[in-house]
């Protein structure tokens, strides 16, 4: 059986897993999950994992989606990718592609610190991705760095427009649920 390590970003999300799972609650945001990540993989008391699977909320880009997702491609929406390069004189990345590990559907996944609430930078963000989060590219980058598989599973929880402030905290304990559902079916929890 495959040793994975499971990351939410808050307890809500993991509210509904088997009693006994393992499970790192990172905090919102990609500087918490980042740090927390980071911190758990670095200590020699903590077995590094086969695989890491980030389970979580999402907004919604476009209409019509719902379900769970998994995440095929994430990058960082509030990063200065173009202006970095201009001035370093030199690519910087800000992708990670990602290698399908379920059926589950797949969707690109961008990945900020800000929660995406208007409709403007919902429009401006569906250009590029189906789902918005605040910690899947953390996520990738540090299991990339630790050379650990990364899977990213999303719940789509909320339109990521100007109602998601009230759909989100309305909608996390169904996408708990559908989300530990999951996780159970595919051997995870």
């Amino acid at each position: 059986m495959e040793n994975v390590l499971l990351v939410s970003a808050t307890a809500a999300e993991a509210a509904h897993l088997p009693e006994g799972t393992r499970v790192l609650v990172t905090g919102i945001g990609t500087a918490s999950c980042g740090v927390e990540l980071a911190t758990y993989l670095a200590n020699p008391d903590n077995p590094l994992p086969d695989r890491i699977v980030n389970f979580g909320t999402a907004g919604a880009l476009r209409d019509g989606l719902g379900g769970v997702f998994e995440i095929i491609e994430v990058f960082q929406h509030d990063f200065s990718q173009e202006v970095i390069e201009e001035m370093t004189g030199r690519p910087f990345p800000n992708a990670r592609v990602l290698e399908p590990a379920t059926d589950l559907p797949s969707a690109v996944l961008a990945t900020g610190d800000s929660f995406v609430s208007d409709d403007a930078r919902r429009v401006e963000l569906a250009r590029r991705a189906e789902l918005v989060d605040m910690e899947g590219y953390i996520v990738a980058r540090m299991g990339a760095a630790f050379g650990i598989p990364v899977t990213l599973i999303k719940q789509v929880s909320d339109r990521a427009d100007a109602e998601a402030k009230t759909t989100w905290a309305e909608a996390v304990d169904a996408g708990a649920r559908e989300l530990a559902r999951e996780l159970r079916r595919l051997g995870w929890a």
